[in-house]
């Protein structure tokens, strides 16, 4: 069994890509995800850095305002983007996680509403997919 870096996951044309063994799919999609995840963890990091920075740095009450709207922009806002784009990525880093769980398990790819298997496309384009695209098209809150 050949195992491929995620450049040359890229590469591959569709046809090649759905042309692999199951087993190379599935190391495949592995490296995808370890990618992302490692991505977002990386991510979520320097989020939680600019919040802890933001944090030190601001004062009680300290607001700024913006001269052409005459709104407050003050850090407090900006940390509190920060800790929210933090927990965004945490929970996609545990969705990241939880798709590596079920290809130990052998229920990766498979959609979690109709229990149909995803199509190799879509988990290519987003190896933590949970839905098929036809279930996802109903649904805007799961991936």
């Amino acid at each position: 069994m050949k195992t491929y870096s995620k450049e040359e996951i890229e590469a591959l044309s569709d046809e090649e890509y759905d042309a692999l063994s199951e087993e190379e799919y599935l190391a495949s999609q592995v490296v995808l995800l370890n990618s992302e995840r490692d991505t977002y963890v990386a991510q979520a990091e320097m989020f939680k850095e600019e919040a802890a920075t933001l944090a030190r740095e601001s004062e009680p009450g300290d607001v700024q305002f913006d001269e052409e709207s005459g709104e407050g922009g003050n850090s407090t806002m900006e940390r509190e983007r920060d800790l929210a784009l933090l927990a965004s990525h945490l929970a996609t880093v545990a969705e990241i996680e939880e798709s590596i769980e079920k290809v130990e398990k052998g229920t990766y790819g498979i959609c979690e509403n109709c229990k149909s298997a995803i199509p190799r496309i879509r988990m290519r384009a987003l190896p933590y997919a949970k839905l098929c695209v036809l279930c996802k098209s109903g649904s805007v809150t799961r991936r």
